[in-house]
């Protein structure tokens, strides 16, 4: 027990950078990989997205998990801990087009010599897609450092060496394999089918990143003829191919099997029953249109209806009527949006005769992509799928098999996954992401063949077919007649994110690795995307390797504002993590991160910082005081019942925060080894000093002190590394974090450290409603208590007399009575 000293004025200044640096020099986190899977403990660290800045949000989760790492690595197991970026995705696309003013056009040419510049013009420039890809990898660079630098200061201890991007190579490999192999099994296709649109950003959504928001509208009552229907999107009464009513519905059992005529339009609309239709809902009987909302593809696809599309991607009526529709008045409507058209075609219907009565203004909720501002369209289109109904039983079994903390968390999941309506569409029209490895052969027209997709050797991916030419053919012939085309999309970030316990565990790729960490001992995440991140990965290991991603899942609320509402970065509520580390200290903010309880969302709290940051400083002091005593000798032995009774006591705390944070709940465990802490050092060492410092009982009570201390820093490492770390330096070799975590010690009766606690805190209380100091002398104390409390007492009774400067301590024996303490100053 060297260590480098104590200082002469320890401070909490300078010791982030310091034991930072040093544990980056150290490798004190790196991975080393032991002879079996029983001594690794693996992370899935969740990739958080690049988009600009780490949140408030993103420290709060993150240190739970680091909090777990850390405890794992000091029982004795090889943390395999790895970080990853999501770089991949819109937000990155966005702000490449709002910082550099650009647009990607992949009908340019690639131009080596591209040099963007910064601009805020709105004004954007078309760019190839390769610069438009460049451009985001740029950004997301310089991204990622900022993130690695903070995450650094908040003391997270990651081993560096294992990152990875989710658009680096090697991801890109793992998702494009994972691609093939699905393709191969069946458990991938592609369809022209309805798909969910977001007209702003022009790309497909999936039933996952939906989000019903309320959105204000009116109900338009419409004349068929023998029948009305009420509907708030009138607009698509050109794409009306059916009135469906409930079969049981009396009203419109007679028109069942007829054909009315469209307003307007004059088409022959079938009136036709489903049981989903709502005989409460307007007027009981509906409109379907192709389409309108999800319910409309249900139907048309249950009930075998033509297709007729009025609504293309840019969220524009089509220039041209659908096969069936009058171009009178149809030429009005095209290429208006749809909010421009409702408005004509409410004018026409009123010219008309066919609207009844006047529209009534209603909110109802719409779904929106969740980073859109425009309700969704449904539009037709060819898009990649992976199937996930079929597989929706083994699924809620799997989910049962998944240890969920908190346990409620695992209703969110099932009941996804028993409302799920749709195979998961996987492709997106965006840019910078994972290409499907994927070419098509054109024929004679130039038309694709989509029936006979040319496939890479898996030995050659990753492959990107805008850019790279498939076997047998040469760059000459992309596009032309009797050549090929690459696919144009890009996989939903996603793909490539719910491999990840696959990317960082080396699936076909590092066998070795792969035995040791998969599956993997811990999925931490947020609740927000059990649906998405952990529902997708589930899928993807159920089918790539029959089996569960990890075992655990750890679940983190949100962060709130003072409203309890979540804090939103669009909104600009969110405080800058750097901002708060300056004030408040790395620690001090870990404080308040580990405060949260799993799957608890918690208030932003500045002042519970500041706690963090006093406890830390505490820790500092009493730790320097603790160690201000000679170092006990070989032959001192923790011999007195006040010493024994501190011991008993830390050794009942070990064992409930070991039992807390193997449940993974670490707030539990904090807490318990808070509150003794608080103990140790008001009372504890308050008791013990005078003893410390002399010669009968000192060599247990210097040895008690350091054995004491040793367990509460090690205790308190996972939540407040720094400090930890910088007085363990002072007198032991090594790292804290590196050392073994602190086991049960034995001892005496703990209840003697309450009750000694309980009478110096009523000798103090006398002093203090007297208004002396702590340092005047007390007359006598007499104890009231029954004979075995006494007994304890009497054990203790030279340290509660040098402590509370008492002139005479008397005992009063009472049967059954717990203590009491008079003081007669």
């Amino acid at each position: 027990m060297t260590g480098d000293g104590i200082p002469q004025r320890p401070s909490m200044e300078g010791i982030e950078d310091k034991w930072s640096g040093r544990w980056s020099r150290d490798e004190t986190f790196r991975f080393h990989r032991p002879d079996s899977r029983a001594e690794v403990f693996s992370i899935d660290t969740p990739p958080p997205t690049v988009s600009g800045s780490l949140h408030v949000g993103h420290v709060f989760s993150y240190t739970h998990t680091d909090v777990v790492a850390r405890f794992q690595r000091m029982r004795g197991k090889h943390v395999f801990y790895p970080m990853g970026w999501d770089d991949n995705g819109l937000p990155t696309e966005r702000r490449v087009q709002l910082r550099y003013g650009v647009r990607c056009d992949p009908s340019l040419p690639y131009d080596p010599d591209y040099v963007p510049a910064e601009t805020s013009s709105k004004q954007q420039v078309g760019i190839s897609r390769r610069n438009f890809v460049e451009l985001c990898q740029r950004m997301t660079v310089e991204d990622e450092k900022a993130f690695e630098a903070l995450w650094r200061r908040l003391g997270l201890s990651v081993d560096w060496s294992l990152t990875y991007t989710t658009i680096g190579a090697h991801s890109q490999r793992v998702a494009q394999l994972g691609f093939l192999r699905l393709l191969r099994e069946g458990q991938a296709y592609q369809s022209e089918a309805p798909s969910l649109w977001d007209v702003t950003f022009q790309t497909a959504v999936a039933q996952a990143e939906l989000e019903s928001r309320d959105h204000a509208g009116a109900w338009h009552r419409i004349s068929f003829g023998p029948v009305e229907i009420e509907t708030t999107r009138p607009e698509l009464l050109p794409a009306c191919v059916a009135l469906i009513a409930h079969p049981d519905d009396e009203r419109y059992r007679h028109l069942v099997g007829t054909t009315v005529r469209s307003p307007l339009f004059g088409m022959g609309i079938p009136v036709l029953t489903h049981p989903d239709a709502e005989p409460e809902r307007g007027a009981g009987i509906a409109m379907c249109c192709t389409f309108g909302d999800l319910t409309d593809v249900r139907w048309w696809r249950e009930l075998k209806l033509p297709t007729r599309t009025v609504i293309g991607r840019d969220g524009r009526f089509l220039p041209e009527p659908p096969e069936g529709v009058a171009a009178s008045p149809y030429d009005e409507l095209a290429g208006l949006t749809s909010f421009s058209a409702r408005k004509r075609i409410v004018e026409l219907l009123r010219e008309s005769g066919d609207l009844i009565g006047e529209p009534r203004p209603t909110t109802r909720p719409v779904n929106f992509y969740e980073k859109g501002d425009k309700p969704l369209e449904i539009v037709s289109s060819r898009q990649w799928f992976v199937r996930s109904l079929e597989h929706r039983e083994a699924l809620l079994r799997r989910g049962s098999e998944l240890t969920w903390h908190p346990a409620w968390m695992r209703n969110r999941y099932d009941d996804w996954a028993k409302g799920l309506n749709s195979d998961w569409l996987v492709s997106r029209q965006r840019f910078f992401g994972v290409p499907f490895p994927v070419w098509y052969p054109l024929d004679v027209n130039g038309e694709p063949r989509y029936e006979q997709p040319i496939l890479p050797d898996e030995d050659a991916l990753p492959v990107d077919p805008s850019s790279q030419v498939p076997p047998g053919y040469d760059e000459s012939q992309r596009g032309v007649p009797g050549g090929f085309v690459g696919d144009p999309d890009v996989m939903d970030t996603w793909m490539a994110s719910s491999m990840s316990p696959l990317i960082v565990s080396g699936w076909e790729h590092d066998p070795e690795l792969f035995a040791l960490t998969y599956p993997m001992d811990l999925r931490p995440q947020s609740h927000e995307i059990i649906r998405t991140w952990l529902f997708y990965s589930v899928l993807r290991s159920h089918v790539e390797e029959n089996a569960l991603p990890w075992s655990d899942a750890v679940i983190s609320g949100w962060i709130l504002d003072p409203d309890r509402k979540k804090m939103s970065k669009s909104k600009g509520e969110v405080v800058t993590p750097d901002d708060l580390l300056t004030e408040h200290g790395s620690d001090g903010v870990r404080y308040w991160a580990a405060c949260g309880r799993p799957g608890t969302d918690t208030a932003f709290d500045p002042k519970q910082m500041k706690i963090g940051r006093r406890l830390a400083t505490k820790l500092l002091n009493a730790s320097r005081f603790a160690l201000s005593f000679d170092e006990p000798s070989s032959t001192d032995s923790v011999a007195h019942p006040m010493d024994q009774a501190m011991i008993a006591a830390l050794s009942s705390v070990v064992d409930d925060a070991t039992k807390a944070l193997e449940d993974f709940e670490h707030t539990a465990a904090l807490e318990r080894v808070e509150r003794f802490f608080w103990t140790f050092c008001d009372d504890y060492l308050e008791l013990v000093k005078e003893r410390a410092y002399g010669l009968d009982g000192a060599g247990s009570a210097r040895l008690a002190l350091r054995t004491g201390l040793s367990t509460l820093l090690r205790l308190f490492a996972p939540y407040l590394p720094y400090v930890t770390e910088e007085v363990w330096s002072w007198w032991q070799d090594g790292s804290v974090h590196l050392a073994p975590w602190p086991t049960p010690l034995g001892g005496g009766d703990a209840t003697a450290l309450d009750l000694a606690s309980t009478a110096i805190a009523a000798v103090r209380k006398a002093k203090s409603t007297a208004k002396l100091s702590m340092r005047a002398d007390v007359a006598s104390v007499e104890l009231t208590a029954d004979p075995a409390t006494l007994a304890l007492v009497r054990g203790f009774a030279d340290d509660l007399v040098a402590a509370g400067r008492i002139g005479e301590l008397r005992y009063r024996e009472v049967e059954g009575a717990d203590l009491e303490v008079a003081v007669q100053l």
